[in-house]
């Protein structure tokens, strides 16, 4: 029997195997923690990370609205940096609730995946 954290973590060395950022588009990675959400824009032939944003600070909000905030955040620092084309990593996540409202504010923002 498995736990939750392990059977995620198998999900994520999974599609790990099969997704990989490169300079032209790299891997847009959300973390999702009980309290916050983390987002980094990671380029992974270089080995680092190009931008990124979280939800610290923004408590007073319920959590969905916090995830489209930081969508919308990663996707302006994103076109700072240069990027406009990012390939998705869920971490292993199922795709709903919080993660979605990161990808659908991120791709509001301007970002293609």
């Amino acid at each position: 029997m498995t736990t939750k954290v392990e059977r995620r973590i198998k999900i994520k060395y999974r599609v790990r195997n099969k997704i990989s950022g490169t300079t032209e588009r790299p891997r847009m990675s959300v973390f999702r923690s009980n309290k916050q959400i983390y987002v980094q824009i990671i380029d992974d032939l270089k080995g680092e990370t190009i931008t990124s944003a979280s939800s610290l600070g923004m408590e007073a909000m319920p959590k969905i609205e916090q995830a489209s905030k930081v969508g919308e955040l990663i996707a302006k620092k994103a076109q700072e940096a240069g990027v406009t084309t990012v390939v998705f990593d869920r971490n292993g996540y199922l795709y709903h609730g919080r993660i979605k409202a990161v990808a659908d504010a991120a791709r509001n923002g301007g970002l293609k995946f």
